[in-house]
């Protein structure tokens, strides 16, 4: 019984020690420094060798001090925190850690890290720096939280072949290729998976001068990436000085990825080049499957609201949703026009395909409310319950529209009627392109939907989207009860909530009632 109370007494005393455990703070800052120092605040590191990153424990903090360290990349490589007490990697407060024509904070193959508090800034996408802000690369369970990052040719946070990643409270800008950009490798859809990215602002990106072959200037991209989900984000003013003509940047969008879910953000006032393409908000883009996007603010973009792109070479596209999102006088400089776009250069319909759009408010009073480009081949596109206002042509683009069109409302604004290819009467544009028709009656509508305040968004919080009520109808209005219930056709079993989030049926028109 003694030697039991002895043992007990000495498991007591470890555990108490243990939890008395004080975690260790080590410092860094790489300007006039030794490597000799021991990583005090009086004597920080110069840079993370294998013998300091061998002193670092889980629950210790590594404080990112000093402003300069543009002489070389903060590298951080092999650091192994613990699933309940991650390293902590943080800035020091009002303090801009400085990177010159460097990258800014690189690290590889770890785990378990929060990075925090830190803002990071290069010399300038054209001033000499030509790489990414922060970096993750072949990494796992990572944490970035309230973290800035500009000046950067590349990308601002780039998240390359990592899994487990948040991106919380991030603020991206003024950076060259990207705000905040998510890759792969090549071939592969999973070297990067199971990423949030939240509560984040891309903000005037506007290109990467040396790039001169493909897109820059995009907000928050993702790509060869499965189960991403980008939420609460906001994108705007990127894109304006991309360096070339030809296929260009967008706020927010996907390719090459799978399971990726964009909700309650707020895409606007994001642009092109000069003569450029693209420069939409949002954008499920070539061999994206099995995503959507819903829930959703998208105006005054120079290229279209939503945009459901395939290009050549790309995997196959399919299986994809837009719902209950919202498009204001979007794509009227670029060549997509409204809400919705619609291109396929591989010209087999097979390789766009599977698409339901339902529940969606567009509404552009200087041209038309979607487009779908010549070449558009595309298989089971269905538009459920939208609504479709416009200028006055009300398609932009091809004479007869390459999708299934049932019980949406279409209006057009100049002659408060409608017109799409100069034929003005609803149910004869119906009939004689097979369009808005179940069970051979005439199933869509062409009614003023009377919004409550079009054309007047200035809306930047997404904290606030379900208060937004500027496309809300009528009590009385026809439109909240005249949809097509497809649930059973689709096998739907979702519970349906209007952009509002308030509780609908399946038969409203429109985002919200």
């Amino acid at each position: 019984m003694k030697k039991y109370l002895i043992l007990l007494s000495i498991l007591s005393c470890i555990y108490s020690c243990q939890k008395e455990q004080k975690h260790a703070s080590y410092y860094l800052e790489s300007a006039g420094h030794s490597e000799k120092n021991d990583g005090t605040k009086e004597s920080p590191w110069k840079s993370l060798t294998a013998e300091n990153r061998s002193l670092l424990k889980p629950g210790d903090t590594l404080y990112i001090a000093g402003t300069d360290h543009s002489g070389e990349i903060i590298t951080i490589d092999s650091l192994q925190g613990d699933k309940t007490l991650p390293i902590i990697i943080r800035g020091i407060p009002e303090t801009v850690v400085g990177s010159g024509n460097n990258g800014g904070i690189h690290i590889s193959n770890s785990q378990y890290l929060l990075v925090e508090d830190i803002h990071l800034a290069g010399s300038g996408r054209k001033e000499g720096n030509t790489y990414d802000g922060l970096l993750i690369s072949e990494s796992k369970n990572i944490t970035i939280s309230n973290v800035e990052v500009e000046g950067y040719q590349k990308s601002g946070i780039h998240i390359h072949s990592s899994k487990g990643i948040v991106i919380d409270n991030a603020y991206a800008h003024n950076n060259g290729f990207c705000g905040i950009y998510v890759s792969g490798k090549s071939d592969s859809k999973l070297t990067s998976r199971d990423i949030i990215i939240k509560n984040s602002i891309a903000e005037n990106n506007p290109g990467d001068p040396t790039n001169f072959t493909n897109h820059s200037g995009n907000g928050i991209l993702v790509s060869h990436c499965t189960n991403v989900t980008v939420e609460y984000c906001t994108a705007t003013n990127n894109g304006w000085d991309m360096p070339r003509l030809g296929n260009g940047p967008v706020g927010i969008w996907a390719y090459e990825a799978d399971s990726v879910l964009i909700q309650y953000c707020i895409s606007y006032k994001n642009k092109t080049s000069e003569g450029g393409k693209d420069g939409g908000g949002f954008d499920l883009d070539g061999g994206v499957s099995n995503s959507i996007i819903q829930y959703c603010l998208s105006y005054e973009n120079e290229g279209s609201g939503y945009g459901l792109f395939q290009y050549s070479g790309a995997s196959p596209w399919f299986n994809n949703m837009v719902r209950y999102c919202i498009s204001e006088n979007d794509g009227n400089i670029s060549n997509g026009m409204g809400g919705f776009f619609v291109w396929n250069a591989t010209g087999d319909p097979e390789q766009l395909r599977d698409c339901i759009i339902y529940n969606n408010t567009t509404y552009n009073a200087y041209g038309a409310a979607i487009c779908y480009d010549i070449d558009s081949s595309n298989k089971n596109f269905y538009y459920y319950n939208n609504i479709f206002v416009g200028k006055d042509d009300l398609v932009k683009g091809v004479k007869e529209l390459p999708s299934h069109f049932i019980a949406n409302n279409w209006y057009s604004l100049d002659n408060k009627g409608f017109n799409i290819g100069g034929i003005r009467d609803f149910e004869e544009w119906a009939k004689k392109n097979g369009k808005e028709q179940s069970d051979g009656k005439i199933a869509g509508v062409n009614i003023d939907p009377q919004f409550e305040n079009p054309g007047q968004t200035t809306l930047t919080d997404p904290t606030l989207l379900k208060k937004y009520d500027a496309y809300k109808l009528p009590e009385n209005s026809v439109l909240r009860n005249k949809g097509f219930d497809f649930s059973e056709k689709h096998n739907m079993k979702d519970a349906f909530m209007d952009f509002n989030g308030n509780k609908t049926s399946t038969i409203l028109i429109g985002a919200t009632h």
